[in-house]
């Protein structure tokens, strides 16, 4: 009995060491290293050895470097410079169609690479001058780039979703299945509300004058052409080898990688920096998410073993919540954890903890964690934690300023509970494909 009290005191040594501004990884570490010595001794270092070695031999986990390495090369091949004139070619006619071509083009992107702060970065360096410089509302804009770059996290191939596939142990094929209707959901109810906002209140996105489409109607065809074939290309080679069952994640991943270092000579962007500077980008990244991967998987066998889900449960039994009101409670708390905590350390925390309750009550645990993704993909654009934020900090010019990017988000964090309560009502929204393409009960 004194074990599983002592596991609940484990979040608040954790918080405390967060909010001090130690990186969440040590203090994940550092929270286990103390509680599974005082409770296992010596013993302990053996857990946290096999731990170790677990991560390292994952097969599954091979696959995040890759899409890691492909994220970076994308970024330096000229696909996104080229798929940013193509569809905003064709959008900018459309009330708030700069805008409405930027969540085009994050969704594109998001296929492609599978990281959110390549896609926002990338996006939102090309976007953001192009729309200051029509004089587009600073707060449309900051929401639109982080809003659109969020989506890095909800559409696959994404790097977040294959951490969470190997904690959960269930398949990456099945999840990627099952959040790619409702990412594209999202990111449709993202340009609705754009053209609904900019059509009642044109000045907010200025009309683009003739004078900027002067291309003839041939030209702008050949243009599309050229610069849609090869990242669709690329987005089958990664997707539809996966979902149409020809290739597990990893090998996936692999030509995903080779077909953006391709895509680089094609665009004779090509050079032995480059290279260097993915590989280095790619390794610092791949270290960081190791790192916390393995501090959150200590924490919560230290949390497991000393009896922690037992104590979880105990409380959930003192509520009496029962399975929907359960599952609004860890939705709620992912949610809440989202303003002080990064998404990954919120998997690393609640899924050990929510994947016993929820297949206790019966629920379909790809349909929970659909919910949970969209939910934590608020989590990006809620301060003062908000991921999202501190990539537009990192490239907005100085007349965006905070304010700007609070207001402009607001919006769209309310469109994430609009399709976070459609999910949740109509399961097969996210269930449907799963069912039809990989036969998953």
């Amino acid at each position: 009995m004194q074990s599983i009290d002592a596991a609940l005191f484990m979040f608040a040594p954790l918080m405390a060491l967060l909010f001090l501004g130690v990186p969440v990884a040590f203090a994940l570490i550092t929270v286990a290293a103390v509680f599974g010595l005082w409770h296992f001794g010596d013993s302990v270092v053996h857990l946290f050895v096999g731990k170790v070695q677990e991560i390292a031999a994952s097969h599954a986990l091979a696959a995040a470097p890759l899409f890691v390495f492909m994220g970076a090369m994308l970024e330096r091949s000229g696909t996104a410079e080229r798929l940013f004139e193509v569809i905003h070619m064709w959008t900018r006619r459309l009330p708030g169609g700069l805008a409405v071509g930027t969540i085009i083009m994050c969704v594109l992107f998001a296929a492609s690479s599978g990281v959110v702060g390549a896609t926002e970065t990338v996006v939102g360096m090309l976007a953001i001058p192009v729309m200051l410089r029509h004089g587009y509302d600073k707060g449309l804009i900051s929401g639109t780039i982080c809003a659109g770059g969020s989506l890095g996290s909800i559409i696959p191939p994404s790097v977040l979703v294959v951490i969470l596939s190997l904690i959960a142990e269930i398949g990456i094929g099945d999840m990627f299945a099952g959040m790619l209707f409702p990412g594209l959901m999202l990111a449709g109810l993202y340009v609705l509300y754009i053209l609904i906002r900019c059509g009642v209140d044109p000045k907010i996105a200025p009309q683009v004058s003739e004078a900027d489409d002067t291309m003839p109607l041939g030209a702008k065809l050949r243009l599309t052409l050229v610069a849609l074939l090869p990242p669709i290309a690329l987005i089958f080679l990664v997707l539809g080898t996966i979902l149409g069952g020809m290739a597990v994640p990893t090998e996936a991943a692999s030509m995903g990688a080779v077909g953006a270092v391709v895509l680089t000579l094609l665009y004779r962007n090509f050079t032995w920096a480059v290279l260097k500077q993915s590989i280095l980008k790619t390794i610092s990244i791949t270290a960081m998410i190791l790192t916390i991967l393995l501090g959150g998987t200590m924490f919560s066998s230290v949390f497991i073993g000393t009896g922690g889900l037992v104590a979880a449960e105990r409380a959930i039994e003192v509520l009496q919540l029962g399975g929907w009101g359960t599952l609004i409670l860890i939705l709620l708390m992912a949610f809440l954890a989202g303003f002080v905590m990064d998404v990954l350390s919120i998997i690393l925390i609640v899924v050990p903890i929510a994947v016993p309750l929820m297949t206790g009550f019966g629920f379909d645990i790809i349909w929970f964690f659909i919910l949970l993704l969209i939910t934590l993909q608020t989590s990006l654009l809620t301060p003062p934690m908000a991921g999202a934020i501190f990539y537009l900090r990192a490239i907005a010019p100085p007349e965006i300023t905070l304010r700007d990017m609070y207001r402009g988000m607001t919006p769209f964090i309310l469109l994430h509970f609009v399709v976070l309560g459609l999910v949740m009502v109509f399961p097969e929204l996210a269930l449907w494909l799963p069912e039809i393409l990989l036969d998953f009960d």
